[in-house]
């Protein structure tokens, strides 16, 4: 019916609404605890991305190349070309002349210090073209009200956002941490997909870039000190082409917050954005033992959870290790979200190493009690 009424409509952005207006949304998953997550409008990007997806035409993408699938198709070759043809059209339509210009990557998903969103302009000097965002109120109101805000380079601002997403994905201990797969081959096709779209992002298209970013991303918020990038990983699955192989963890529904540390100097009427000294690409190195850990943690909670009643010395045996060291391992599995995200970007504090979690053999449970146990407070 998407499909359909797309080639009808013509526009992603009359569909949206459309399906909003008659309750469409995505599909809604049940934990194992009893939480349900997703079951939300579709956004532009998600419906871009479902428009986009050969999944659905019988067939299986893999290193950018489209193969035939043993799954059957759901949507005809006539259809998929209709659709096909009519987003080429609009995308010709959306350039000026024959040169394509560079998409605002980041369009509906910035906003400044103040909270205002950040409108994608440019600038022409000498035959050259700038990009820059800038913050709403510099476009709407009139300068001699003083209008504060930013105005900060485009290509600056993306290569940030899109160098800390890239390395989101190409991290299995941040795709692990968002999913509770159905198996675990699933889950191991849904890491080994991050991993090959984040391998690739340099040589994706920008509109298949802008469409990731637009599913994964809820917002972006500028700092004085940080970029705080906000990820929204229910729809992981479908933004990978992983279809129906895995759903949200329990902590789906809870916001994801990458941050890269920035300073902003004020150059003319121009925000310089300045990386910290502290460089996070190169201070964020994830300790290996630590991901390692949180995994296996995992690991062992599903172990349990799929038990069925048997003896929980049993399923210790089963996993090759003593009950002790079963319950130590399980209640790292329950860390409070910005304690294993610290972990799984590098930002845990020098001294909470492996042999630091495994020495509290009765980790609380409360997740403020353990931010204050492990020096994460």
């Amino acid at each position: 019916m998407i499909f359909r009424r797309y080639a009808e409509l013509g526009s992603v952005r009359l569909l949206k609404e459309e399906l909003e207006a008659q309750g469409i949304q995505s599909k809604a998953w049940t934990s194992a605890s009893g939480r349900i997550t997703g079951g939300r409008p579709f956004s532009r990007g998600a419906l871009y991305l479902i428009l986009q997806n050969r999944t659905y035409l019988g067939e299986i993408v893999h290193k950018g190349r489209s193969h035939p699938g043993e799954h059957p198709p759901i949507i005809d070759q006539v259809l998929w070309d209709t659709v096909q043809a009519q987003l080429a059209s609009n995308t010709a339509q959306r350039t000026s002349g024959t040169r394509i210009r560079q998409p605002s990557l980041l369009t509906g998903m910035l906003f400044d210090c103040s909270g205002h969103s950040m409108t994608p302009t440019h600038a022409v000097k000498k035959d050259t073209r700038y990009r820059y965002y800038v913050s709403r109120p510099l476009i709407t109101k009139d300068r001699s009200e003083g209008s504060a805000g930013l105005r900060l380079p485009a290509e600056e601002i993306e290569q940030l956002v899109t160098g800390r997403v890239r390395q989101w994905l190409l991290d299995p201990g941040s795709i692990y941490s968002v999913t509770q797969p159905a198996d675990p081959s699933a889950q191991r096709r849904l890491i080994a997909r991050a991993a090959e779209i984040g391998k690739s992002w340099p040589q994706l298209p920008a509109l298949r870039r802008r469409a990731l970013l637009a599913g994964l991303v809820e917002r972006i918020d500028i700092r004085a000190d940080r970029i705080e990038i906000r990820l929204a990983p229910t729809y992981l699955g479908a933004l990978l082409d992983v279809v129906a192989t895995s759903s949200p963890s329990a902590a789906d529904d809870e916001t994801q917050i990458l941050s890269v540390p920035v300073r902003l100097r004020r150059c003319g009427r121009e925000i310089k954005i300045l990386i910290d000294s502290s460089d996070w690409l190169a201070k964020a190195k994830p300790d290996a033992r630590l991901i390692k850990l949180l995994i296996r943690a995992r690991r062992f909670n599903i172990a349990l959870i799929g038990s069925d009643g048997v003896p929980f010395a049993s399923v210790a045996r089963r996993q090759g290790v003593s009950p002790s060291y079963f319950t130590r391992l399980i209640r790292l599995s329950y860390l409070a979200p910005d304690i294993t995200q610290a972990i799984l970007d590098g930002r845990q504090p020098r001294d909470l190493t492996t042999d630091k979690l495994l020495a509290h053999s009765r980790l609380p449970l409360a997740w403020q009690d353990q931010r204050t146990l492990l020096g994460v407070a």
